[in-house]
């Protein structure tokens, strides 16, 4: 279960009990806030686009959508979603629970500014019931993000 494996590799750090299981769904964005008592915008969401023979992961705050002409602009490419058979396949989760850590060497990880307006950020926990609460400069830590990016606008 991917959760187990984002719990096995937050033990690394001894961030273990950053992780919470929830006995309803986090799937969405308005789910996560929800179960977890807090704004919408707070809550980091790992979109995955095709790259290559990989995917880039964008993670982003709650309340922003991604900004076509900027991520181009990045990327040098069109932004183009991954499949939901695409998503498992290249990040190592099934949509819903998409961690923007221990993904596939494949999957290269970017955090967008966004996520800087916030002192707590809860980026999914690899099911569709968990979340790990960490703070941006953990999050860059841990996902191994290549850089912080521009790539989104307000919804």
């Amino acid at each position: 279960m991917s959760v187990q494996k984002v719990k096995k590799y937050l033990q690394k750090y001894g961030m273990e009990s950053r992780l919470h299981e929830f006995p309803v769904s986090s799937a969405t964005v308005d789910l996560a806030a929800e179960a977890l008592g807090v704004e919408k915008a707070c809550i980091a969401k790992s979109i995955s686009f095709k790259y290559d023979d990989g995917c880039v992961i964008i993670v982003t705050a709650g309340d922003t959508k991604i900004d076509n002409a900027k991520f181009k602009a990045e990327f040098n490419i069109k932004a183009k979603m991954l499949s939901p058979d695409e998503v498992e396949q290249l990040t190592g989760y099934k949509i819903g629970g998409v961690c923007p850590f221990e993904n596939p060497d494949c999957a290269k990880v970017y955090c967008d500014i966004s996520l800087k307006r916030f002192l707590n950020i809860f980026p999914a926990g690899g099911s569709s019931n968990s979340c790990v609460k960490l703070n941006c400069d953990e999050l860059f830590k841990l996902s191994n993000s290549i850089k912080w990016v521009d790539v989104c606008k307000s919804m």
